[in-house]
């Protein structure tokens, strides 16, 4: 492992005079207590029980001892875990027992930029402001509680938890901390006309567990959470960037305006291949020419553009693809251009390449490569900055260069094979080096050969993506790569490697040493922690098929030596033979571990980024199958769109972060018995509404919280039965009706009682319900769009036909039968005959949008005639008689879907819900599965109700 320079200070360790405790131990140095571990970490490698936890990464025993910390942080599944959540736990205040842990979910919309050190520091795929992470930590939590996250990735949930114990950082984010340490949010209150603060948690750090398949990404997580002496690590780092530009820095020498004596003599020296000619010239020694009289200049390279090489099909000449198609001025590529050897009009796509073959040393192999030409250095003299097109000795001292041999160990590796990093395949790149010019290949091993702890690779880590070849140039703006992608343009950057290694190490100091927390790489699928440990759980996890994180990984792996295993991997990837069910199956597996190491009654927050319905079904199939309970959907806007976002029509510019709890406890003892009871119906719907969220505001307006309408909470408590394996007591009808009976209502919302009040106070106070915006798309959404319509403000036919034609002129979903106004109103809504008491919502929209009708007796004829043919939403004890002959009618055309054998392309997706529903009550499971087989895939897929039908028929004819 070689001489550890000492920079590591982690302060979850106790000092006591001059020895240092950890988990128990007692030890002299940092040194020592880092010795004692790795010893019985080396023990645990040879046991092949620990190799078998799933995830556990692909590397050499001797690498994965090196990249580690032992006990905070182990390139492998970390074994100390369950020590340090004892000791967590046991310094943790008494709790008193009168009161139990509650919170409702975090209702709010979050938004918080990117534009910190801490978040800059080291580039992800993805990742979640901390500060962000910090307003669920503190809503959730305590100081002590222990917070896990399974998909960690850079460890910005491990940073937020240390952070809640920083006072200036807590206020920047809009709250007020009292002296003794309570944390107040800001909220307007109406009927005070002004705004007050309100206490909901305390200031002090959290601890957390930080996990993921990627041991590139933890390593990286390690930096950001385990305390390090920043001057140590400052010092020692310049010392190894020093080193490195004595030794080579002259490989970014260029010339600026030199005569032609001075160019020829630079040259020279270049073609004779001495680094030590080169070096006396740049430091003036050379005495055979008199710089100063030809008023020489040199220059120190920023980066040098190369350009593709392509062949013209017409006239087989080759052509440089930067001078004939790249507009320099505006920045942009064109179309199409002209053949400068036959005027031939051509586009990229009509191109060939042109390859060379040449001699890989560090491979011992001749190679095909597609041929780059440098076409423009971008230099600096004192503090100008300059652009020139390659001379002779620029050319002359890349060639120079090109011509060595790297004497220092740099990955050789072969490329993977998958669904992104495949792309490399169309440039015949096979081996990891090809993906960096030979000249940051070099640097950056010499800079790892100097290299004494570890921690300094973060800095070779951080730079990598920059000194790739998917540094694109661009003329206007600041390059970069293309997130996500192993994307190579056809005018690549090729960026000088000790000033970004410089550069990052600048960024690097302002971030680390942040957190001290325990990181550990394993799969999700296994977690290697005790059963309900966890006080709060927040997870980012892969979604389908958006990004190839061990594919895109792998460039950093290949440099740390310790790879993923990506056998658990959770993503659709066609190479990995994982498709959606198998993501799917997967995901389950992953949330039900978190629902596993979670205490009853408390929290996950899963942040969700993907625009396909599939994946977003998929996710609340797997968390439903796993065991818990979505309670709320809010937005996350990180303030910046991906690649993918950016670029594609229907991708999503906010992440939304789904709330989800575990039941506690007492209710799931008290469900076994009264599963089967109306009882039990009732105990879930009371619980459940526990865990939902009271108000809801946008601005200082109230927002509908549609996971407290009749149809969510009947769908949410028929999933819960379901996945338990019980059939389902009560009907759509008797439950409205006891909804009704048991529970206040409020704009079409049902409360406890105490919960109800607090919603009264606050429209008391002024506040205003919010228009709830629905775009419809089938028989669901048109109702709900017509429920809302018409709750306020009864309509005829003819006043509701034109707004219904204009809401559903996009057309229905794809294989959704459509439906006529006519059926909808006849089958969900009463319509007033003009006999009889006139309803009270008729009368109520009557008198307030007519003053002639205020005054008036409720049987009034004119009131009466006015009234007359107004669709209205039925009270809920007509609700379900209604629904009785909703049903009836769904269930008829269910039965004609059985008789018919073909497939099924345009039908009434209602119908095959309520005949799923009844089919599992009677137990005819073959029923489901067959009528399953005949719709769609999509259509199966993208509905979580129907899946949850056919997954559950599933599971009971195989057993």
């Amino acid at each position: 492992m070689g001489k550890q320079t000492t920079i590591h200070n982690n302060s979850d360790t106790k000092t006591r005079g001059d020895t240092i405790t950890c988990l128990g131990q007692t030890f002299s140095s940092e040194k020592e207590r880092r010795e004692y571990f790795t010893k019985i970490l080396r023990e645990k490698l040879k046991d092949p029980d620990f190799r078998a936890i799933e995830g556990f990464p692909l590397a050499e025993d001797e690498d994965i001892l090196t990249l580690s910390d032992p006990p905070y942080y182990t390139a492998c599944p970390n074994p100390w875990i369950n020590d340090f959540i004892s000791e967590w736990e046991s310094e943790k205040p008494k709790k008193s027992e009168e009161e139990p842990y509650h919170r409702e979910p975090f209702a709010a919309d979050v938004s918080e930029g990117k534009n910190d050190p801490i978040y800059n520091a080291h580039s992800y795929h993805t990742k979640v402001p901390h500060k962000a992470i910090m307003r669920y930590i503190l809503h959730y939590t305590e100081p002590g509680d222990i917070v896990f996250d399974g998909f960690c990735g850079t460890g910005m949930t491990g940073v937020a938890a240390q952070m809640c114990g920083d006072r200036s950082v807590v206020e920047s984010l809009g709250y007020r901390v009292e002296s003794d340490g309570t944390i107040l949010k800001k909220e307007y209150s109406k009927e005070e006309d002004k705004e007050i603060w309100i206490p909901f948690s305390k200031l002090g750090a959290r601890k957390a567990v930080l996990n993921d398949l990627s041991p590139a990404a933890t390593f990286i997580a390690y930096n950001y959470n385990t305390p390090v002496d920043v001057k140590e690590f400052e010092k020692e780092a310049n010392r190894i960037l020093a080193e490195v530009e004595e030794e080579c820095g002259w490989m970014y020498t260029t010339l600026h305006n030199p005569s032609e004596d001075t160019l020829n003599t630079w040259t020279d020296a270049a073609k004779s291949g001495s680094v030590e000619k080169i070096k006396s010239l740049i430091s003036g020694k050379d005495s055979s020419k008199d710089f100063q009289s030809d008023k020489n200049e040199i220059g120190r390279i920023n980066y040098t553009v190369w350009s593709d090489v392509f062949v013209c099909q017409e006239c087989a000449e080759e052509i440089v693809f930067w001078k004939e198609a790249v507009d320099k001025e505006e920045g942009k590529v064109r179309d199409e251009f002209p053949c400068p050897h036959c005027s031939s009009l051509l586009t990229k796509r009509n191109l060939e390449r042109s390859w060379i073959t040449r001699y890989d040393d560090a491979i011992g192999e001749t190679i095909r490569q597609a041929k780059q030409v440098p076409v423009l250095i971008n230099y600096t003299t004192g503090k100008k900055r300059h652009e020139k097109e390659p001379d002779e000795f620029d050319l002359s001292l890349i060639e120079m260069i090109d011509s060595f041999k790297i004497p220092f160990w740099f990955p050789t590796n072969k490329i993977i094979d998958g669904k992104e990093i495949g792309r490399l395949n169309n440039l015949e790149m096979a081996y990891i080096h090809q993906i960096l010019p030979f000249r940051s290949n070099l640097i950056l091993s010499k800079y790892l050969s100097l290299v004494e702890n570890q921690r300094l690779n973060l800095v070779v880590t951080s730079t990598l993506l920059n000194l790739s070849w998917m540094y694109r140039w661009r003329t206007n703006a600041k390059g970069g790569t293309t997130s996500g992608t192993y994307y190579i343009c056809s005018t690549p950057q090729e960026n000088n490697a000790i000033k970004q290694l410089n550069s990052k190490l600048i960024d690097l100091i302002t971030a680390i040493n942040t957190a001290s927390n325990i990181l550990s790489v394993q799969s999700c699928t296994n977690i290697v922690i005790p059963k309900e440990s966890t006080d709060y759980i927040f997870l980012d996890p892969p979604f389908g098929s958006n990004l190839m994180y061990s594919e895109l990984n792998f460039l950093w792996e290949s440099w740390l030596k310790i790879f993923t295993n990506n056998k658990q991997e959770a993503i659709e990837n066609s190479v990995q033979k994982k498709g959606r069910e198998e993501y799917r199956q997967l995901m389950t597996q992953c949330f039900k571990e978190a629902y596993r190491i979670l205490k009853p009654g408390h929290w996950m927050t899963v942040e969700f980024s993907n625009t396909s319905s599939v994946v977003w079904n998929s996710i609340q199939t797997a968390l439903s199958d796993a065991g818990f309970i979505v309670a709320n959907v809010s937005a996350l806007d990180k303030k910046q769109g991906s690649f993918k976002a950016v670029t594609t029509t229907t991708a999503v510019k906010q992440d939304l972060v789904i709330s989800a709890y575990k039941p506690n406890g007492g209710f799931e003892e008290r469900f076994v018995g009264e599963a089967q009871t109306d009882e039990g119906v009732w105990d879930f719907v009371k619980t459940h509404l526990k865990y939902l969220p009271v108000i809801k505001t946008q601005g200082k307006e109230l927002v509908n919280i549609p996971e407290r309408d009749p149809r969510i909470l009947f769908d949410q408590m028929v999933a819960y039965y379901v996945r338990r394996g019980y059939l389902v007591p009560i009907s759509t009808q008797e439950f409205q009706e006891g909804l009704h009976q048991r529970f206040p209502e409020r704009d079409g919302m049902y409360f406890l009682s105490k919960q109800v009040s607090e919603y009264d106070k606050k429209k008391l106070s002024g506040a205003s319900v919010a228009q709830t915006t629905l775009f419809v798309t089938d028989e669901a959404s048109a109702i709900q769009w017509l429920r809302l319509h018409l709750k306020e403000r009864p309509k005829t036919f003819q006043e509701i036909h034109p707004e219904f034609i204009q809401e559903t002129q996009m057309g229905w979903s794809k294989n959704e039968k459509g439906l006529e106004l006519s059926v909808l109103l006849e089958q969900n809504f009463l319509k007033f005959d003009g006999k009889g008491d006139i309803p009270r919502s008729i009368i109520s929209y009557l008198r307030a949008n007519w003053k002639d009708f205020k005054g008036l007796p409720d049987d009034h004829i004119s009131l009466k005639k006015k009234a007359a043919d107004r669709w209205y939403v039925p009270d809920p004890n007509r609700a379900s008689d209604l629904e009785k002959l909703r049903e009836r009618a769904l269930l008829k055309e269910f039965e004609d879907y059985k008789k018919d054998t073909k497939k099924l392309k345009i039908f009434r997706i209602e119908s095959v819900r309520a005949g799923f529903k009844k089919a599992w009550q009677e137990k005819e499971y073959q029923t489901i599965i067959d009528i399953a087989k005949r719709i769609p895939t999509n259509v199966l897929e993208e509905d979580p109700k129907l899946l949850m039908w056919y997954d559950q028929a599933v599971t009971r004819v195989g057993e």
